[in-house]
């Protein structure tokens, strides 16, 4: 193990003007507070910090990260406190210790306590959103640490470990351009999680330079003599992709190893951003592109600062190669990242330079907003894994976004207001749906209305956290509400209907007696089915529920089946479907139709017609049956779904007439389905937008007007 002289040495070299007593200070503090304590591979505990000490010392960061770095397991593992850490090395390095004690809770938890480890995850963002140097000293703790993984005789524990680094930290280290961190993270982890693979793809890699010899020396060679040749100095490096990027590729496009034709990545260092341009036009010239796999980093940086410019020709040998053409200060940017931006000379601080990181910030939002923890973490993780596409307002502003997006996601990433207040879209100048998958360079256009509000059926096909977390806010609210609306109606009416009224007195002893604590956490429990309106009446009048339930019972069944006081009844007008109220897929019920509410618990109202062959299956429950009408002006333009079942002749043109007529009638067909066939006649299912039942039956009288369509019903079960 290296001693004190030698490593504060180590840190001068790649710092002249770095704290050499604090660094001495703080290798004399851990190592005596570690004292004897030894690791599972036996050696000194100390060995571990000290490691963790010289990865970021290499980073050339500076003598504070390298002090935090040398002291980020005293107060978690020794009897040192984090006021010993303040008052002999100063508020700074004791804040930086104690955001890295606090990530490494993540490693205490199993994977099946999510919520606890969604927790923890908020802290991680947290304390990066603070200062970054808390995640690179994190990330040099776990990169040791997956070194030493093998010394752990706990099958489970290290497969827990190398999850945990798959899962959070090697994503964490690409979004902050930790390049080659991430790439050793993910290919010990991968050693773990599955060395039956592993080992396969490096038994290939190995037959398969037993076969070519050193061929990426030779290439290497070929492409310094083709730059150099063309009055260009260049530096060309060559490798084999590691085990685990070969992997994930065979995966993603699911091809054999044989298919895989780029096993090899060549990088070309130059001076100049012009010299990358220079360097890509002699090396296209020379030899034959393939097409789709050219990409511009330099131009539209990743969010992560990454500069490069990638393309995949048929190189020397006729073998199909990646290159990657960048200056030697972008390669720097590549390997190391943030780490590679430290300022610390001129007095910027690294924390201030997180402010670039846009995700970061997103995140931040997502928690200032609360939401489920559980939600968070999968969000977190979904966008931490996707690749990426680069996209343009109108004014020509970059927005990147995960691979998969939409332009609702384009629209929350410009601003929540914009995302709140989406109606339609434009991309490339052409309007297009909402759900429309984004390529890399569209331009997008959002339109906006202020009576537009999210959508619960954007959660659909939206792909990106915070455009996830504004809908789901925005629908939680709305559910709290119609739920509060919705039991506040059942009450009213079931009180009433016994001849008392809801005042005050009476929420009081409701309150009371169930353990609530406002008047609208009753209402919401009602309105989500978790208690009915009798149950309430009988908590409140508890002598008159046992003479009056079962007339009750009997009274709610013959008044749906025979019909209704309309003023009786509960409007739904007001109520949003999707959300505290449901429209029946047994039998579509229309403004017009009679209809009954059944309430399901934990899920508000399902609205059935009178006649749905289902409600049979309710009878057990009649409490739960509610009378509800619709309250729907005649101006409304609102529109339902109902479902016909249609008859056609089989013959040329049937089905655009059936098409026709219901364009005719300003319906919208929603769905169409081949239900049977024969030779004569073909039956559809086709669901169909209209506003009423009057608007149903003269589309369905317009149908039967058609000779080629041979019946038509209304689908009511």
């Amino acid at each position: 193990m290296i001693d004190q002289a030698d490593f504060v040495a180590r840190v001068q070299r790649n710092d002249p003007d770095a704290d050499l007593s604090l660094v001495a200070r703080a290798f004399d503090f851990s190592h005596d507070a570690h004292g004897t304590q030894t690791r599972a591979s036996g050696e000194p505990y100390f060995s571990h910090p000290l490691e963790v000490a010289g990865i970021v010392t290499d980073m050339r960061l500076d003598a504070t990260t390298v002090a935090t770095a040398l002291l980020h397991d005293t107060v978690e593992d020794t009897v040192a406190t984090l006021e010993q850490i303040d008052d002999q090395f100063g508020a700074e390095i004791a804040q930086l210790v104690d955001g890295v004690t606090k990530l490494t809770m993540l490693e205490h938890v199993r994977p099946t306590q999510r919520s606890r480890e969604a927790e923890n995850f908020r802290k991680l963002l947290l304390a990066m959103s603070n200062d970054l140097r808390v995640l690179i000293v994190k990330l040099a703790d776990r990169l040791h640490n997956m070194r030493t993984l093998s010394f752990i005789d706990q099958p489970d524990k290290r497969g827990r470990i190398a999850a945990e680094t798959m899962d959070i930290y090697a994503p964490l280290a690409e979004r902050i351009g930790m390049h080659a961190i991430k790439d050793e993270l993910e290919d010990l982890a991968f050693a773990e999680l599955n060395s039956e693979a592993r080992n396969s793809v490096v038994g290939r890699l190995d037959f398969l330079r037993s076969e070519t010899g050193d061929i990426i020396v030779r290439i290497t060679h070929e492409l310094e003599r083709t730059l150099n040749g063309a009055g260009l100095s260049a530096t060309v490096f060559g490798r084999e992709k590691r085990p685990y990027s070969i992997w994930r590729k065979m995966e993603r496009k699911n091809i054999s190893f044989e298919q895989l034709a780029d096993v090899m990545a060549f990088r070309i260092l130059v001076d100049s951003d012009d010299d990358c341009y220079r360097a890509l036009g002699i090396v296209h010239r020379r030899y034959s592109m393939v097409p789709e796999r050219f990409k511009d980093f330099i131009s539209t940086p990743k969010p992560n600062g990454y500069r490069s410019v990638h393309t995949t020709v048929i190189g020397p040998e006729r073998r199909r190669i990646e290159i990657q053409i960048r200056t030697r200060d972008m390669n720097e940017v590549a390997e190391h990242g943030v780490a590679a931006h430290w300022q610390y000379k001129d007095g910027v601080k690294l924390k201030e330079g997180a402010q670039q990181f846009s995700w970061i910030r997103q995140l931040l939002e997502m928690l200032e907003h609360g939401g489920q923890p559980e939600e968070f973490l999968e969000h977190t993780k979904l966008e931490m894994y996707q690749d990426q596409v680069f996209c343009f307002s109108p004014k020509g502003d970059l927005i990147a976004l995960p691979r998969g997006a939409t332009p609702v996601d384009f629209a929350y990433a410009v601003h929540s207001d914009v995302g709140d207040t989406c109606v339609g879209s434009k991309v490339n100048g052409r309007i297009a749906p909402l759900r429309t998958t984004l390529e890399n360079g569209d331009q997008v256009e959002i339109m906006r209305s202020s009576a537009q509000t999210p959508s619960p059926t954007w959660l659909n096909f939206v792909v990106t956290g915070k455009a996830r977390s504004a809908i789901r806010r925005f629908v939680r609210v709305q559910q709290d509400q119609q739920y509060v609306d919705l039991g506040t109606a059942i009450l009213r009416r079931a009180f009433q209907k016994a001849g008392h009224d809801l005042n005050d007195k009476a929420l009081e002893r409701a309150l009371t007696v169930l353990s609530l604590k406002t008047p609208n956490e009753l209402y919401a429990h009602v309105g989500q089915g978790f208690m009915s309106g009798k149950e309430v009446l009988d908590v409140v009048f508890p002598t008159e529920g046992e003479r009056r339930i079962p007339n009750f019972v009997r009274a709610a069944i013959r008044r749906v089946r025979a019909g209704r006081d309309v003023e009786q009844a509960i409007p739904i007008k007001g109520l949003i479907q999707g959300v505290a109220v449901h429209y029946a897929d047994c039998c579509h019920p229309l403004p017009g139709d009679r209809i009954v509410g059944i309430l399901t618990e934990g899920k508000g109202v399902r609205i059935h017609t009178i006649d749905c062959e289902t409600l049979g299956s309710f009878g057990s429950s009649p409490e739960r049956w509610l009378d509800v009408s619709w309250d729907v002006g005649p101006s409304s333009d609102e529109v339902h779904l109902g479902r016909i079942k249609v008859t056609l002749t089989n013959e040329p043109g049937a089905l655009n007439a059936l098409t026709g007529v219901i364009a005719n009638n300003n319906a919208n067909i929603t769905n169409l389905k081949v239900s049977n066939r024969s030779d004569d006649f073909f039956e559809f299912l086709v669901d169909v937008e209209v506003r009423d039942v009057k608007h149903m039956t003269g589309m369905i009288a317009a149908l039967r007007a058609e000779e080629r369509i041979h019946k038509v019903d209304r689908v009511r079960s």
